[in-house]
């Protein structure tokens, strides 16, 4: 006899541990038990599969920030087999009229102050379940009494589609990842086990649910084992700190960006943090100074990795070597196997870098309606991630960077992520981006965005120069521009993007 792991995590606690906070809106000042979301889940269930019509395998969009009701219709097409797709609400009509042609959806929910936006969306004049998010308020607000749990749907498991999440689209046109119960269940199983997950921690959700570290770094994991959250609609550092006391919060995570922001603040050095375990960091390598300044606090570091389409928690770095192994994603997590790939296919060994390549139930199944993508990225079960990362002698694996990001100087590869660790030891910098661009002798040579510290000063022939006899001369960045801050994507991560047009503008 087979068995299927149960999917419906929310209906679950609701009976083990009814009275129990899963859910706390704190824009809007409420919350939830697991019994009480898991009621009006299902009432809602019934609503969109009784009133609408829509079915497993259909697709809901919504557009909106984070709001307690995208959690409510998540759990409600956990419920019913049907797809949540979560936009963007940053992007402008054009793109999304081809995201929704791309997902064809069944139903469309967006929040209410985008409704002008809404109207420009050519594709939505197909789409006559367009409900604003007012709708779902009564479902959130109102007690629906005793719920019929049998809900009309054709069987669900674990191969089934929950959630298409659009990947960044830097180049070309967006992939919608597929996320699978499958691999929603393995991350949890995977974070569990390396975080010391228990149903008594709480953290604040604060990352877009448009990406996946909004559901997946810890939501869906604090949902299989019990946990609560604390919903914010965006990053606010200062009310941040303020909840993680008031809260007892016992777990963080958040982009380096993010937790160089919170020890900004002047109230990081006299909040009471002591409920923390550590924090989870992801996006990007974590600055040594930056670490410390949380270690100081008595809060450990966390370095992980993960992307989109697998899992997201595919590694992490124990906080007792993340100075030891600074810059460092530790090891693959449990159920995951990791091989760092050369030109033929075959693993590199010690100290050399090639490509990351990844094998594990977390990872996709694939691109939505996009086969040759699929086909592109997943050879013989192992995802092909797109990372340079090389392995040293203990076993500890490290990012190089993203293939794209690498430029050729002289014929030298020019690694930008190795570049900025070093430019990251000199006390004035704060924030540093390198990036490729052309050069008449060298084809390539590296530019460097910086921000600094408060209260220093930097010319850009004193950072080079510092660069001198530190690192190869065809690694050491020719031009250097400071900024006060260097732009972010929505995700929190330093958007390189941005700082080529910056160039290419003339700056």
């Amino acid at each position: 006899m087979s068995f299927h792991p149960e999917h419906d995590w929310i209906k679950r606690w609701a009976l083990y541990t009814p009275n129990r906070m899963v859910l706390r809106d704190h824009a809007g000042d409420m919350e939830w038990t697991y019994s009480q979301f898991n009621a009006r889940a299902a009432a809602l269930a019934h609503w969109l599969t009784g009133e609408l019509g829509i079915r497993k395998g259909d697709r809901v969009v919504v557009f909106a920030k984070n709001r307690a009701e995208t959690v409510l219709l998540y759990a409600a097409c956990v419920k019913t087999g049907i797809i949540l797709v979560p936009l963007n609400f940053r992007l402008m009509p054009r793109e999304l009229d081809g995201l929704l042609k791309d997902a064809e959806p069944a139903a469309f929910f967006f929040e209410d102050e985008f409704a002008d936006l809404v109207e420009q969306i050519p594709s939505l004049n197909s789409v006559s379940n367009r409900h604003s998010y007012s709708t779902l308020e009564p479902f959130l607000l109102n007690d629906p009494g005793e719920v019929n749990e049998t809900i009309p749907a054709e069987p669900i498991s674990e191969d089934d589609v929950v959630m298409i999440l659009y990947t960044a689209g830097s180049t070309g046109v967006p992939k919608g990842a597929m996320i699978t119960h499958r691999m929603l269940f393995w991350n949890s199983i995977n974070t569990g086990l390396r975080l010391d997950l228990t149903s008594g921690d709480h953290t604040q959700s604060f990352a877009p649910f448009f990406h996946t570290g909004g559901w997946n770094v810890l939501l869906t994991p604090f949902l299989h084992h019990g946990g609560s959250h604390t919903l914010l609609e965006k990053f606010d550092p200062a009310l941040i700190l303020k909840l993680m006391e008031q809260e007892r919060t016992t777990l963080l995570f958040g982009v380096p960006t993010m937790l160089q922001m919170m020890a900004e603040c002047p109230e990081f050095d006299e909040v009471d943090l002591s409920s923390v375990r550590y924090a989870v960091v992801g996006g990007a390598p974590m600055p040594e100074p930056l670490i410390n300044r949380w270690h100081d606090k008595g809060i450990f570091i966390r370095q992980g990795y993960g992307l989109t389409e697998v899992g997201p928690n595919c590694f992490s770095l124990h906080q007792d070597d993340a100075i030891r192994k600074r810059g460092s994603i530790g090891f693959p997590n449990y159920y995951i196997d990791a091989k760092i790939a050369g030109a033929d296919g075959n693993d590199v060994g010690v100290n050399t870098p090639g490509e990351l390549w990844l094998r594990s139930p977390v990872v996709t199944p694939g691109y939505w309606r996009r086969p040759d993508a699929t086909a592109e990225a997943i050879t013989g079960g192992w995802f092909h991630t797109g990372d340079v990362v090389q392995r040293d002698d203990e076993g500890f694996v490290y990012v190089v960077d993203r293939k794209k990001n690498m430029f050729i100087s002289g014929g030298e590869n020019v690694y930008p992520a190795d570049v900025e660790r070093f430019l990251y030891t000199h006390p004035a910098v704060r924030e540093v981006a390198v990036i490729g661009v052309k050069d008449d002798k060298w084809g390539e040579v590296g530019k460097a965005y910086v921000s600094l510290n408060p209260d220093t000063t930097l010319k850009p022939e004193e950072l080079i120069q510092f660069c001198k006899g530190q690192l190869a001369g065809y690694k050491t960045p020719k031009h250097v521009v400071f900024l006060d801050d260097l732009p972010k994507n929505d995700a929190g991560k330093i958007n390189r993007l941005a700082l080529q047009k910056d160039h290419e503008s003339g700056t």
